[in-house]
């Protein structure tokens, strides 16, 4: 696993579309994660091994791995493949 101390290097090396963008990025393999990605969301990045290149959560939502706070909303984490965005897992524990 590959923490980046420079967001900007790892941005020009993993570009993330425009309003998907978060605050951390994590090379895993050949992954690419970015924000505060859930646990279950990491868990069936790694069990099932898609053809994507990086997964997603925009923002810093409250409740999230790493912040404070509450869920108050579902977590919706993207997949990104070649530029192209889709749904990956949508995580309501709230």
């Amino acid at each position: 696993m590959v923490y980046f101390e420079d967001d900007n290097s790892a941005r020009r090396k993993y570009p993330v579309p425009a309003g998907m963008e978060s605050c951390h990025i994590i090379e895993m393999g050949d992954y690419t994660t970015e924000g505060h990605i859930p646990f279950p969301a990491i868990d069936k990045l790694l069990a099932e091994q898609p053809d994507i290149d990086s997964l997603v959560m925009p923002g810093m939502p409250p409740g999230s791995p790493g912040m404070d706070g509450v869920q108050a909303e579902p977590f919706v984490v993207y997949a990104i493949k070649d530029g192209k965005i889709s749904e990956f897992i949508t995580i309501d524990e709230s």
